[in-house]
C-alpha cells in the first residue's frame, strides 16, 4: 500500500458507498427507492467514515482535490504530491462510478427518468442560479477543509501522550461531512470534491446508459471550481488567525 494507491482505494470506496445510497435511493425497483434525503446524507458520511478508516495510514485520506489543495496552502502537505494525489482521486473515483453502474445495471434499465440516473453520477443545483450554485459550494467546501484544519488528535493532558483511537479517528471527518449534508447540501447537493463530481460525470458520458439524459458540462464547473475556492480561502483564514 502506497499513498497513491491508498488515494485510489480510498476514494473509490467513497464514491462505492456514495453513489450507491444515491441509486439506491432514486432508481427504481431497489429496496431503498424513495427513502429519501437523510439516508443519502447518512450514506455519504458513513462512506467518508469506511474511506478514511482505509486511507488514513498510508495517504492521510485525502480523499478530495479540495482537501490537498487547502493542507498545501496551509503548508500542512508538499505541494509536490499535490498532482499525484490528485491523479489517483480521479481514477478511484472513475473506478468507484464504474463499479456503482454495474451493480445497479437492472436498476438504471428500470428507470425512465434520465435525470435520476445522471444524479446517481454528480450533483446538479435544485435552483439553476450559477452564481448561488458557487457561492453553495464554496460555503459547504469552506466549512470542511476549515474545520479539517482545526482537527486535533486526543491525548492524555498530564504527559501530552497521544492516544491511538485506531479506527474510531475517522469519526469526526464523517460527523462533519453528514452536517455539511444536513444544513448546506440542499442546494447544490453538496459535491465539495471535485472528483467526486468530476470522475463519475467524465463516467456517466462514456457508460452505455440507456436513455440518459446529457451530462450537463455547462454546470460541471461549478462543482470543480466551487470547492477549490472554499479550500483556498479556508486555508488562509487559518493562516491569518494562527
Amino acid at each position: 500500500m502506497t499513498p497513491f494507491i491508498a488515494e485510489v482505494i480510498g476514494t473509490g470506496l467513497l464514491i462505492l458507498l456514495g453513489e450507491g445510497v444515491v441509486a439506491n435511493v432514486v432508481l427504481k425497483k431497489t429496496l431503498g427507492h424513495n427513502s429519501g434525503w437523510i439516508v443519502i446524507t447518512v450514506g455519504w458520511a458513513l462512506a467518508v467514515y469506511v474511506a478514511v478508516v482505509v486511507a488514513a495510514p498510508y495517504s492521510g485520506a485525502h480523499i478530495n482535490p479540495a482537501v490537498s489543495i487547502g493542507l498545501a496552502l496551509a503548508g500542512k502537505f508538499d505541494w509536490d504530491l499535490v498532482p499525484i494525489y490528485i491523479i489517483a482521486q480521479m481514477i478511484g473515483a472513475m473506478m468507484g462510478a464504474l463499479t456503482v453502474w454495474l451493480m445497479y445495471k437492472d436498476h438504471f434499465k428500470a428507470t425512465e427518468n434520465g435525470d435520476l440516473k445522471r444524479a446517481v453520477f454528480c450533483t446538479s443545483p435544485a435552483i439553476r442560479n450559477l452564481s448561488s450554485n458557487l457561492f453553495s459550494e464554496v460555503v459547504g467546501t469552506f466549512v470542511l477543509i476549515f474545520t479539517i484544519l482545526y482537527f486535533t488528535g486526543a491525548s492524555i493532558e498530564e504527559t501530552q501522550s497521544v492516544i491511538g483511537l485506531g479506527s474510531l479517528g475517522a469519526l469526526p471527518v464523517a460527523f462533519l461531512v453528514w452536517a455539511i449534508g444536513l444544513s448546506l447540501g440542499g442546494t447544490t447537493g453538496y459535491a465539495i470534491n471535485p472528483a467526486r463530481d468530476l470522475g463519475p460525470r467524465i463516467m456517466h458520458a462514456l457508460l452505455p446508459i440507456q436513455d440518459k439524459s446529457p451530462n450537463d458540462w455547462r454546470y460541471s464547473w461549478i462543482p470543480v471550481l466551487g470547492p477549490v475556492i472554499g479550500a483556498s480561502i479556508a486555508a488562509l483564514t487559518m493562516l491569518l488567525l494562527s
